[in-house]
């Protein structure tokens, strides 16, 4: 590790910045935990065992469901060959920033009381079909459009992955498509299958805006939703302490799982020209897989759209409490991802400076121990935080609120940006110290002109994150203090249905947005730099 280039600084800054997140971690902790034993808070009267009972089940079957479709979906795009097929996939691949109330919006659009299948049973038939979106079906269903296509864009860069002499191998073999996939699909996914399950079910098991909105009742409560119950609709603390206590535990024990499995990276990119034909049966088999789980994804989206532009903005566009509401959502989601990229790159050239493996984890640990506190209870561990230091929510919630959505994605920067800066100083630190360069000088003359689509990736990553996040404004949101997401919200919960439509539309639009333009103009900016 003697090439790597003399970066004390760098080190050093990264120490402190990790110091600096382990403190307020322990402070959002202590403030919890400090709640908890708090005897006058509440009588804290809740049925944890059902509400983990029921997280545990929809989490566990959104992961299996999601697996499944992922796998069907990545083994038809890795075979078939059409016109757009990178749109197709870039389109999976968005997934993982699209807001869930958005989804959850959209499947309400479709299959809710007053939704497109009902209008359609009732005008053909005389009868509705009742209301699938609502309940565990909605739930479920929500949860494997999104995670089901993240799954997808994973496996389908671990199928791109495959060398091609092996691909060459199983031609000249004239294996036939089950063959391929046992011989040589299922041995490249099934590594990858306990980490990305994992992550998944961390995932469902956090989800908020989906169960909030498509939860139907006590019956299908989450953790997650039975924290803001308690805290915004009974001031019940020390049941919502119990309640995030009990998540924290149980999210500490899948990441502590899932680290010990095999890193599970992000894929944004585009994926490598198909160089293998099956059958024609196994070929229509891949079509009516992709055709099904196009239209699964795209339709939702495309009915909130619809819906938006139907239900008309200029109702919406009248009202200053929306402006208001976009200009607190451009601003904090501006303001996260800057915090965000300052964060991941610091860490991340501390990480790459070093060939300790302990300083390394050392680094590493406090942005990743985020994952073991959702967002509805980092929120609540900043409410009881201010609480105690005698400050007011109000006058907190915005730099809460901001520093939280950051934290929240930091995780996600972190997984982007640490290992290309790792690899900068791996394979061009002899280039480096030969040269001579200070700390200042690789950043500009050799790290940002190659990270410059992978910095514009993180920054698309943390501000969509922080546009459609409900779960952080949740505890802090006040009449005069909102985002769009919480206006929605509240748009649905007064049945201003047009009013939510047309939000949902407006941010939808935001993601797309940024998903594609950041990375590409990041990309452009590095390319110029060079």
């Amino acid at each position: 590790m003697t090439a790597l280039p003399h970066r004390p600084l760098r080190i050093a800054a990264a120490s402190a910045l990790a110091f600096a997140i382990a403190v307020l971690i322990a402070l959002v902790l202590w403030s919890i935990f400090s709640a908890a034993t708090d005897q006058a808070s509440g009588p804290g009267r809740v049925d944890i065992p059902h509400l983990l009972r029921m997280t545990s089940i929809q989490a566990g079957l959104t992961t299996i469901l999601s697996l499944a479709v992922g796998m069907a979906l990545a083994w038809a795009l890795n075979r078939l060959r059409f016109p757009g097929r990178d749109l197709v996939v870039g389109l999976f691949a968005s997934a993982i920033v699209t807001p869930g109330m958005v989804v959850a919006f959209g499947l309400l659009s479709i299959w809710g009381r007053n939704g497109w299948i009902n209008q359609a049973s009732e005008a053909l038939f005389g009868t509705a079909i009742g209301n699938p979106a609502f309940g565990l079906s909605g739930i479920l269903f929500a949860h494997v459009i999104l995670d089901g296509a993240f799954a997808a864009r994973i496996m389908l860069a671990r199928l791109d992955a495959i060398p091609r002499p092996r691909l060459k191998t199983g031609q000249s073999l004239a294996l036939s498509a089950w063959q391929r996939f046992t011989i040589i699909d299922w041995p490249a996914l099934r590594g990858t299958l306990p980490g990305l399950g994992a992550i998944i079910f961390l995932l469902a098991f956090t989800s908020f805006p989906i169960v909030l909105l498509l939860g139907g009742g006590p019956a299908n409560q989450t953790l997650e939703v039975a924290i803001y119950a308690a805290v915004r609709q009974d001031f019940d603390l020390r049941a919502a302490v119990l309640l995030a206590l009990t998540q924290i535990g149980v999210c500490s024990i899948v990441i502590l799982i899932a680290s010990a499995l095999a890193p599970i990276p992000t894929s944004l990119g585009p994926s490598t020209a198909p160089s293998w034909r099956d059958g024609i049966g196994a070929r229509i088999v891949q079509t009516i897989i992709l055709i099904l789980c196009t239209i699964a994804f795209i339709l939702p989206l495309a009915s909130v759209l619809f819906d938006g532009v139907v239900g008309g903005f200029g109702r919406l566009l009248a009202q200053p409490a929306f402006w208001w509401a976009a200009l607190s959502s451009l601003v904090i989601g501006t303001s996260s991802a800057l915090l965000t990229l300052l964060l991941a790159i610091t860490l991340a050239m501390g990480r790459g400076a070093t060939g300790n493996g302990m300083i390394r984890t050392i680094l590493g640990m406090p942005a990743f121990a985020y994952l073991a506190v959702p967002a509805v209870v980092l929120s609540l561990g900043f409410f009881l935080l201010v609480r105690n230091l005698g400050v007011a929510p109000a006058l907190a919630a915005p730099y809460v609120v901001i520093l939280g959505n950051s934290l929240l994605a930091l995780p996600f920067a972190m997984a982007t940006l640490g290992p290309p800066f790792e690899a900068i100083a791996r394979t061009r630190g002899k280039l480096i110290r030969s040269l001579d360069l200070s700390g200042w000088r690789q950043f500009t003359a050799v790290e940002y002109p190659l990270l410059g689509k992978d910095i514009g990736v993180m920054l698309a990553l943390a501000f969509c994150f922080s546009l459609g996040d409900l779960g952080v404004i949740a505890l802090f949101g006040t009449q005069d203090f909102q985002t769009l997401p919480l206006l929605m919200f509240r748009a649905l919960g007064a049945y201003r249905g047009n009013d939510a439509a047309a939000i949902a539309a407006i941010l939808l639009i935001g993601t797309i947005i940024a998903f594609v333009g950041l990375p590409r103009l990041f990309e452009r900016i590095a390319n110029a730099a060079r």
